[in-house]
């Protein structure tokens, strides 16, 4: 019973760190600016390491970016991080968060990156307005600035959506079953 209390505990404290993080401290204006600036980035490095990303991205109804922070200690992980989505028809952005709390065993703390690709409209309406995502993961990564390496890479998820995923810095190893939620950050949209 103690046992299943502490591990409540530290989910909910990893939630409530995942909902805190956020880009930037500022007004909206500079958050706004920070996100987009993660995004450039992220996508210039993407189309670095998998030039067939950019074609599909300019095919595609949309896509999202995000960067996230997951950390993992035993059985309990968690994590959280902000992005942006954008319809490519329009250009229309809906800034966002997300967290995500996993069970399983795993040691360390891991800085990403990951672009989802929209080969629909729904999809991406399902992704802003349900956000939901839950899976397995399998994850291996050492690096340190611009030394190391991961396992990621290209994950088609439906037929009507697929990601990539980029390590930004950090050392983890877990095997987890993990929730992940996506929803549109209020303070930052009009």
């Amino acid at each position: 019973m103690r046992s299943a209390i502490k591990m409540l505990w530290i989910i909910g404290l990893l939630l409530f760190l995942a909902g805190c993080l956020g880009p930037v401290r500022g007004t909206v204006d500079e958050k706004r600016a920070a996100i987009d600036a993660m995004k450039t980035k992220t996508l210039e490095e993407l189309y670095l390491h998998k030039a067939s990303a950019r074609e599909k991205i300019q095919r595609a109804a949309g896509y999202a970016v995000f960067s996230n922070v997951n950390a993992q200690v035993l059985f309990v992980g968690g994590g959280g991080g902000y992005g942006v989505a954008v319809y490519k028809d329009t250009g229309q952005k809906f800034y966002m968060k997300m967290a995500q709390v996993g069970l399983g065993l795993g040691l360390g703390v891991q800085d990403i990156r990951v672009v989802f690709v929209f080969h629909t409209t729904a999809a991406l309406d399902r992704f802003i307005y349900q956000g939901w995502d839950f899976g397995a993961q399998a994850d291996a990564a050492a690096r340190s600035e611009s030394k190391g390496g991961s396992a990621g890479g290209e994950i088609s998820i439906t037929s009507d959506m697929e990601a990539y995923t980029l390590t930004e810095s950090g050392l983890l190893a877990k095997i987890n079953l993990a929730g992940t939620k996506y929803w549109k950050d209020k303070a930052l949209n009009y």
